[in-house]
C-alpha cells in the first residue's frame, strides 16, 4: 500500500538512501534538508523526490514545513527522523554552543517533527515513526559527549512513545547505525579509518542502503509487530 513518507536530512548520505528505498517500495516520499541547496537540488533532479528546506531544531519551522508537505503529498504516514549533526570536542573544552547545537538538532527535533504528525496518525490508526540514532548512543564515544547524550535520548524517546501509541496502530522504533560509508566517514584520515574498520567484526564499513533496508521493513505492514525496539546495524562492533 502506498503511504506518504517524510525523511529529515533526506538529501544526502543515509537519508538519501532511505528516501530512494522508500520510493522504490512504492511510497510517496518527501525529503527535508537544512542548508546545502546545491546537494538538495541535485538530489531532487536525480530522484524526482520533492525537497523542502527547514531547520528541524525550530518547532514552528517544522510545523510549517510539515503542513507544506501534507498539502502537496497528503497526510504523513511514515516519519523518519534522520537529521543529525556533530560538534565534536572533549567535554572539558566543549562550549555551550557545541552542546546546544547538537541537542537541538539531534534530540529536540524529535519533538519538533513528531508532535505535528502524531495526532493525525492516531486519528487514522496508522503510523510509522523511525528514529536514526547511533551506536554511540549505546556505547558512548570519546569527544562526543553531546552527540552520545542526544542519541541515547533518541532511544528513550522511542521506548516511551511506542508504549503510548501501540494500541493506535503506530509503531516507533530506533535504528543505531555503526560506521557507514558516507562522505563524512570517507573523509576521515586514512589511518583513523583503518583503525575503525579493524574494530568492526565483519571487516568493513556499512552501506547506507543497509540502513535504508531496515527502514523499509519497519515502515511496512510486515513491521507492525516491532515497536519500542532498537535495531543495531553495526557489523557487530557493539553488541548490546
Amino acid at each position: 500500500m502506498t503511504r506518504v513518507a517524510l525523511v529529515t536530512g533526506g538529501t544526502r548520505g543515509i537519508g538519501a538512501a532511505i528516501c530512494k528505498a522508500l520510493l522504490e517500495a512504492g511510497h510517496k516520499v518527501a525529503a527535508s534538508y537544512a542548508g546545502n541547496d546545491e546537494a538538495a537540488a541535485k538530489f531532487q533532479a536525480e530522484t524526482g523526490i520533492p525537497v523542502f528546506k527547514w531547520d528541524v531544531g525550530d518547532y514552528d519551522a517544522c510545523a510549517e514545513g510539515i503542513a507544506r508537505v501534507e498539502a502537496d503529498l497528503g497526510p504523513i504516514d511514515i516519519l523518519v527522523n534522520n537529521a543529525g549533526i556533530t560538534r565534536d570536542g572533549f567535554f572539558h573544552k566543549m562550549t555551550k554552543q557545541q552542546w546546544s547545537d547538537v541537542i537541538r538538532t539531534n534530540l529536540d527535533s524529535l519533538f519538533n517533527m513528531t508532535r505535528p504528525v502524531i495526532e493525525g496518525m492516531r486519528a487514522r490508526s496508522f503510523g510509522r515513526i523511525i528514529v536514526i540514532s547511533s551506536i554511540n548512543g549505546q556505547k558512548g564515544q570519546m569527544g562526543q559527549v553531546n552527540y552520545s547524550a542526544a542519541k541515547a535520548g533518541d532511544i528513550g524517546f522511542v521506548k516511551a512513545l511506542a508504549q503510548e501509541n501501540a494500541n493506535k496502530g503506530i509503531t516507533v522504533n530506533a535504528i543505531t547505525p555503526g560506521y557507514i560509508g558516507t562522505d563524512m566517514v570517507a573523509a576521515m584520515p586514512e589511518e583513523a579509518l583503518k583503525r575503525v574498520v579493524a574494530g568492526i567484526p565483519v571487516g568493513r564499513l556499512g552501506k547506507p542502503e543497509e540502513i535504508a533496508a531496515m527502514v523499509v521493513f519497519l515502515a511496512s505492514e510486515h513491521g507492525s509487530f516491532a515497536t519500542g525496539a532498537t535495531f543495531a546495524v553495526n557489523g557487530g562492533q557493539y553488541m548490546a
